[in-house]
């Protein structure tokens, strides 16, 4: 992602954290602030030393949620800063577990438009 596409700086994640709402599944946690006039969604993501003991899990972790948000950019909505923090099961998931997951707490954020579901079946039944 390029860096326009992120939350970097601690007073903007204060600010998501604090004026934001949240919503969680098993894996992940986001937090979601609505940003109107934004020309396109910023991300930030956390993953803390609970989540996974070495560098190595917790940089697996992060790699896998930004090849997810990737993938599913298109059907992001635009108008949103929002944080993706993970929790201690996400260092069980391999990458196609950690997207499910990801798509799943997109929806309860509804984040992700209604079109992924259209692009994903239509996808599914081409293979």
């Amino acid at each position: 992602m390029r860096k326009s596409y992120r939350v970097k700086k601690e007073k903007e994640f204060q600010q998501v954290f604090e004026q934001g709402h949240s919503v969680a599944n098993r894996n992940f946690v986001i937090y979601q602030m609505n940003k109107p006039g934004q020309k396109h969604f910023r991300v930030g993501i956390s993953v803390g030393k609970k989540v996974g003991h070495t560098a190595v899990a917790r940089n697996r972790v992060k790699r896998y949620i930004r090849q997810s948000l990737l993938e599913l950019k298109p059907f992001l909505r635009q108008d949103v800063d929002f944080l993706v923090i993970a929790r201690k099961g996400a260092t069980k998931l391999d990458m196609h577990q950690s997207k499910r997951n990801m798509v799943h707490v997109l929806n309860l954020a509804h984040l992700l438009s209604p079109d992924y579901e259209t692009a994903e079946t239509s996808q599914s039944e081409s293979h």
